[in-house]
């Protein structure tokens, strides 16, 4: 899996590559999402996160985990392709394209996303403090 090798990459120390600390929560979020696991969703945004959706929606972090633990929804594995990493210090900003695919509300979706999502080093620990997601055209 993409995931796993670049989480690989990332532990190694390799050259440009993510801090271990921040690579491993980065994995953790996106598994978070696709398990709905609503403790790590918990653990991994930070209490002020704000989300601007790709529908246009302003979310805080209630609203987002409400959706992402709602009967009736699922989000399938994803991969994140042109990827942005840049690291400052103890601010990180991570995102790319990434094609979700799965069910809310008992509906299929199928959407291409370019998303950002902007890390901070709080307590010795990275957590999400904003995301932005705009659909992109399917490739």
């Amino acid at each position: 899996m993409l995931i796993a090798a670049l989480l690989a990459a990332a532990l190694s120390g390799a050259p440009g590559a993510l801090p271990a600390d921040l690579a491993q929560a980065a994995h953790e979020y996106d598994e978070a999402q696709v398990k709905s696991d609503r403790a790590a969703l918990e653990r991994l945004l930070a209490p002020d996160y704000v989300l601007h959706n790709s529908q246009g929606q302003v979310q805080d972090k209630t609203s987002f985990i409400a959706d992402q633990i709602a009967p009736g929804y699922k989000l399938e594995p994803f991969v994140v392709e042109e990827k942005v990493e840049k690291v400052m210090g103890d601010t990180a900003i991570l995102g790319g394209v990434a094609r979700a695919k799965g069910t809310a509300g008992g509906e299929l979706y199928d959407v291409r996303l370019r998303f950002i999502d902007v890390w901070a080093k709080r307590g010795g620990r990275w957590v999400v403090v904003f995301s932005q997601a705009t659909r992109a055209p399917k490739s």
